[in-house]
């Protein structure tokens, strides 16, 4: 069995799984569900507090075959390939 660092292993994928950003994901969440999203979001703030997290949730909400949700299935080939960084339509960048 391959080794994996608890903070991956037990990474929030559901926008309600996120603790202490509340206002950021309730954001979020409105922009999906009233079909209002930003052409570009950047998430800017110190480490550990959930950009990354964040960013990949959203992209899993956002590129669902049925069209941007919020309630979407992890198990999607989307957001299978997403949280596996294999997605073609994702690129994650990393600006430290």
């Amino acid at each position: 069995m391959a080794y994996e660092v608890l903070a991956r292993k037990w990474r929030p994928q559901h926008f309600n799984d996120v603790v202490g950003q509340e206002h950021v994901i309730q954001t979020l969440i409105n922009a999906v569900k009233n079909d209002r999203v930003a052409h570009a979001y950047i998430f800017v703030g110190p480490r550990g507090t959930g950009k990354t997290t964040i960013a990949r949730i959203l992209a899993k909400a956002l590129n669902c075959f049925n069209g941007p949700k919020v309630d979407f299935d992890l198990e999607e080939d989307v957001c299978v390939e997403i949280a596996e960084a294999r997605s073609i339509d994702v690129i994650e960048i990393d600006g430290a």
